[in-house]
């Protein structure tokens, strides 16, 4: 069995998930029931979006967006997925956070709600997005705490799968990586 990437080394953790994993005495396959399985392997397609939607230097491709809305009593902290909109948010507005601050916009508050904010992605199996940039020293201080608690403020590319299976249209033949060959002349 494979881990996901980022995952605790926990010994206990692990065994818990390798029992509750097994396959069937039998089974040849596990199916993965996961919506965004595809997205974690970075075989999921990026949206690309219209060509007026974004800047023409900076495409706006991601699976996965943070972005922090401050405001002047309150902090807000939205993860955006592209199809299905906001899957987390924390904010210092929730009475269980805001009970615990003496002041709901100050830096000890940005600093709280990003270990809170941390801690429902990891929980989520959520490691990696992409962020706006944004400026200020308590952006970046909500930034650093984020990186501290393991997440990835950047997305990994996408794996471009049929980029090395096309077809040569002027010769009409099957171009195939030279790992592959060996492969497929066997076949």
């Amino acid at each position: 069995m494979t881990l996901p990437r980022r995952f605790p080394h926990n010994k206990q953790i692990i065994k818990r998930i390798q029992n509750t994993v097994k396959p069937e005495e039998g089974a040849k396959f596990i199916t993965n029931r996961n919506p965004r399985n595809l997205e974690f392997l970075r075989i999921a397609e990026k949206p690309k979006g219209y060509f007026l939607d974004t800047p023409f230097s900076k495409p706006a491709y991601f699976w996965h967006k943070l972005v922090v809305t401050p405001s002047a009593k309150y902090v807000t902290a939205e993860l955006i997925h592209h199809q299905n909109g906001v899957v987390l948010e924390a904010s210092t507005k929730e009475w269980a956070i805001k009970k615990q601050l003496f002041k709901t916009s100050d830096t000890s508050a940005y600093i709280n709600l990003a270990r809170v904010f941390a801690n429902r992605c990891l929980e989520c199996g959520i490691t990696e997005m992409t962020t706006k940039p944004l400026e200020g020293p308590k952006i970046e201080k909500f930034m650093s705490i984020l990186r501290e608690n393991g997440l990835v403020l950047t997305e990994p590319p996408q794996i471009d799968t049929w980029s090395d299976l096309t077809i040569n249209r002027y010769q009409g033949k099957r171009i195939v990586p030279n790992d592959w060959k060996e492969i497929v002349e066997e076949h």
